[in-house]
């Protein structure tokens, strides 16, 4: 590969729609310096990729290829396209279904195999959690290196083993806190005068948004002036939306599908809840915090998503009515303000953390590094092989 050519790395993703993995992926995509970096980007069948156009537009390419749970399929798919490519390097956003991936990888003669896991396991979601289980103990078999979203979600897939972390970061500056932003867009959305109490994110299992409907049915008492915006799509909405209904909350909620702009969203909210069973390393409190919002986590989530001192944790063992108390408490104790210096202090300034990707990459094609495995011992999958 000569140096005008920049390496092309394929990015494994299960489901591309607007999930946290594919928004952290993008942001370092939009941010590399893609005279020197490229990705292309592996998406399941039935995935909407919204991000199509843009990723071809800054050069890079996406192939729809069989759902994993086709497994023989997926395999022949990514490996074609993978020796017809010539990838020198793939890293899987799986989690660990990057088993799948990377096994692929291996047997296509891929050298440089990239684990990056964004998640853990949660109470509930036994199913998810039997197979999560199930492939943790090969993940670290077909990768020649190891990588995370946080600590926690490090040590969870790879124990003692060492693993590079690549924070979620993001561009500060789109969301820095706007006074005339906020006040606009609040009158635009009939939002003035509101205590606004903001939640982005999936609807699914992980996000807990029946607790928050319990905590904002009591928010409501407390403060009858709040308003609840819900923004997202997912499996679980309709039901959520129903349960609102039945609560009589119907009326003092926004729900919003996903934006594509979810910046201004945060520059409206006065707090943000995210009372989840389980996260890697969530985006959207990432963004919050730099959007100086009043933000409160339940306990389930790692202390390493605390970037900024006004953000608190609560655990969901706690009633819904301590967690409207504090999040009412939090918003009247927290000024918005210029969080950027702060949050490039902790590593979340994708300006500069996209530069730290791009070395990473350019180091493992001058140097073949160790594989963690012995290849010729590791080239059949032992579920179906």
């Amino acid at each position: 590969m000569s140096e005008s050519t920049p390496i092309r790395v394929a990015q494994m993703m299960t489901d591309m729609n607007y999930g946290g993995v594919e928004m952290v992926v993008m942001n370092y995509y939009r941010h590399i310096d893609r005279s020197k970096v490229q990705f292309d980007f592996f998406a399941l069948e039935g995935s909407a990729v919204p991000q199509q156009e843009e990723i071809e537009r800054l050069g890079g390419h996406v192939y729809l290829v069989p759902r994993y749970t086709h497994l023989v399929q997926y395999e022949r798919a990514i490996m074609e396209l993978f020796r017809k490519n010539q990838y020198q390097i793939v890293h899987s956003h799986m989690n660990t279904l990057g088993v799948f991936s990377l096994w692929g990888a291996q047997r296509a003669g891929v050298p440089n195999r990239i684990m990056h896991n964004h998640s853990v396991a949660g109470k509930g979601e036994t199913k998810k959690n039997f197979v999560k289980y199930l492939l943790r103990p090969f993940a670290k078999i077909y990768p020649t290196q190891l990588c995370a979203c946080s600590e926690s979600a490090g040590r969870w897939l790879y124990g003692d083993s060492e693993f590079r972390v690549f924070n979620n970061a993001i561009d500060l500056e789109k969301f820095s806190f706007d006074a005339q932003k906020r006040a606009a867009l609040r009158k635009e959305l009939g939002l003035e005068g509101k205590f606004v109490v903001g939640h982005i994110g999936r609807f699914c299992y992980a996000k807990n948004h029946e607790f928050l409907l319990e905590v904002f049915a009591e928010l409501q008492k407390l403060c009858p002036e709040a308003v609840l915006l819900l923004v997202g799509e997912g499996k679980t909405k309709e039901r959520i939306f129903q349960k609102a209904e039945q609560m009589g909350l119907k009326e003092k909620i926004h729900f919003i599908a996903r934006s594509k702009e979810p910046s201004k969203l945060y520059q409206a909210m006065d707090v943000f809840i995210l009372p989840s069973r389980y996260e890697g390393l969530p985006v959207v409190g990432v963004e919050a915090q730099a959007c100086a919002l009043p933000l409160l986590y339940s306990t389930e989530i790692s202390n390493e998503a605390k970037l900024l001192d006004s953000t608190r944790f609560m655990s969901l063992s706690e009633s819904p009515r301590k967690w409207a108390e504090e999040a009412l408490a939090l918003a009247e104790q927290t000024p918005r303000r210029d969080t950027s210096k702060e949050m490039t202090e902790k590593g979340f300034n994708i300006a500069i953390e996209a530069k730290k990707l791009e070395m990473f990459y350019q180091s493992l094609l001058r140097q073949q590094e160790k594989p963690i495995w012995n290849r010729s011992s590791a080239s059949s999958f032992p579920f179906i092989m």
